[in-house]
Formats: structure tokens, sequence, C-alpha cells
């Protein structure tokens, strides 16, 4: 949504911005139902979702998510948020290749990215998650799904919560032939369950959530512990960065540096409004308030990224 205290040339340009990244996440082939691929480095391929809350219009395509292919399978990154994406994506996946699916990786337990797990059921693959992520989708799931339900409509009929069947602790590998993924667990950040995927073969780090571009990132875990993940994945070498949501293509690592500058705005405002005794109610209203300018959706999210780093901030 866009704030109607900003320029009219930033309007402007954010407005173009959510046109195009809507209307790349609703393209697909009239014929197949498939979602609408980029191929950003050779077998790796790439939905971007589009800037909005998932709604019946959009099914609940509102993350980036995709699939690489090995000689031997292919391991399915995230699935959407509703069966629907999920078999949209297959469907554009049996346009590219015929091997197997033999894993679908879930980089975190937000509804966005893992409510379409249903759609590879009859692959038999091998679900792979954070260790955290079973505990976490058994407490959040039923929310999420009734959450799906209320936003989308009968779309949502079928989207159901998978847990894996093989967890990360820290680090792990999976191999699909001539292509080896290396999984990493981290610590409390984004989420509690992040999970990262970096393909050696291209030098592509798949991200999701711990990465957002020009929407507003979204705080469900720890804002001190997210600034520690940036700075430690600003030194992992990638040729190719897949965010959770956002456009491709991105500098590495100078991608990081907006979200870096909007959490550790928000952390010290918080730490200001907690050193002048200010209630949360007031606090939420000003925190980050210099960022709303530079990012897409702030006004839905800015108020509850606040709140979730108040709770922790004011036990430092």
């Amino acid at each position: 949504m866009l704030d109607r205290r900003l320029p009219p040339h930033a309007v402007l340009v954010m407005a173009a911005l959510a046109f195009v990244c809507t209307a790349s996440a609703q393209a697909s082939d009239d014929r197949t139902g498939a979602l609408a691929m980029q191929e950003i480095a050779a077998g790796i391929y790439v939905h971007i979702g589009a800037h909005e809350e998932p709604a019946a219009a959009n099914r609940g395509d509102v993350a980036n998510i995709g699939f690489i292919i090995g000689e031997r399978c292919v391991a399915v990154v995230d699935t959407g948020a509703s069966l629907a994406v999920g078999q949209a994506l297959r469907a554009a996946l049996r346009t590219v290749t015929p091997l197997p699916v033999c894993f679908v990786i879930n980089t975190h337990v937000h509804p966005d990215h893992i409510l379409g797990n249903a759609a590879f059921r009859d692959d038999h693959p091998t679900f792979v998650g954070h260790a955290r992520l079973p505990a976490a989708m058994a407490a959040k799931g039923p929310i999420y799904q009734r959450a799906l339900a209320r936003d989308i409509g009968p779309a949502a009929e079928g989207s159901e919560l998978i847990a894996p069947d093989q967890t990360v602790v820290e680090r792990s590998e999976l191999d699909l032939g001539g292509r080896v993924l290396q999984l990493r667990a981290w610590k409390t950040a984004h989420t509690d369950n992040d999970l990262t995927v970096f393909d050696r073969a291209t030098g592509t780090l798949w991200l999701s959530d711990l990465l957002f571009a020009e929407r507003i990132p979204v705080l469900d875990g720890s804002i001190r512990g997210w600034l520690a993940a940036i700075d430690e994945l600003s030194a992992l070498p990638a040729r190719y960065v897949v965010p959770g949501h956002g456009s491709l293509n991105l500098p590495w690592p100078q991608a990081l540096a907006p979200q870096r500058a909007y959490l550790a705005t928000l952390a010290a405002d918080i730490r200001q409004a907690l050193a002048e005794g200010r209630t949360l109610a007031r606090t939420v209203e000003t925190a980050a308030a210099a960022e709303r300018g530079k990012w897409l959706l702030f006004d839905a999210y800015n108020r509850r990224n606040a709140a979730a780093a108040f709770a922790e901030l004011e036990w430092e």
C-alpha cells in the first residue's frame, strides 16, 4: 500500500514497482495453469510472488518460490500459500523437466511459503526443514489455515501442512545428482526456524525471508538475532541470491543493506522509546517512521514489527 504523504515521484515509482511485481506473479500459461518462472542460473527456476496480502484474486501467490534441477531429480524450494499455488508451481516444473521431485524444502513456517506442500504429495518426496519447523507448524498451523480460508476463500481448499520428514539441526547436504545443495539452519532471526539453501554448482544462495527486497521485512523471531544473521550472511560468497519477497538480480551483499538499515533503525527507535519510558501503544506509532517511504506494505507490518521488537528489547 502507498503512503499518501510520500512525494509524488516516489508514489509513482513505488506504484510502478508494485504493478510489475504483481504482473509477474500473476502471469501463467493459460493452457497449463503453470506459474511464470525465471531461470536465473542453470537449472535454478524462480517464481516472483506479488507484493500483496493473500487474497482471492492472487490465491495466496505472494512469495518467491521455485525449484532446482539436478541430473537425477528435482528439489522444490517452498510451495506457496495454497494448494492451488503449489499445483501451479508443479505444473511449471513439469513444463521444464520429467525428472522426479525428490525433495521439498520448506525454508520456514510462514504460510505463504508452505501451504502448497500437498501439491507434491503424490511425488513422494522427502520434505525437509529446520529442526524447529515441526514444533512451529504444530503451534501455528491451525491459525494459518483458518486465516488462509478467510483471506482467499474457496481457493484455500485442500491446502494443508505437511511436516518435514528430514530436519536440519545445523548443516546438511542434499544430492540431486551432479548437484549438491548445502542447507543451513539459522539461529532465531526472521523466525526461529529459518533455513537457507546454497547451490554450489551455480553459486545461488536461496535466502527466503532472511532477505526482503522492496517489501518491508516481517519480524517474527528476534531483531537482535536477525541483525546478527545479516552480518554472517554478508560474508557468504554468492553469485545469485533469491529473496523471500522481491526482485531478483540483486547485487550481493549490497542487497542486505536496506533491510539492515530498517532493522537497525527500528531497534534504535525502540531503545530510545524504552529509555524515555514511552508506552508500547505510543512507540509502535512512531518507531522506524523514517523508513516509511522506502518499503511497500509498510503500514501493514511496521506496527507489528515494532511491537515484537519492543517485547524483546525491553528485557535487554
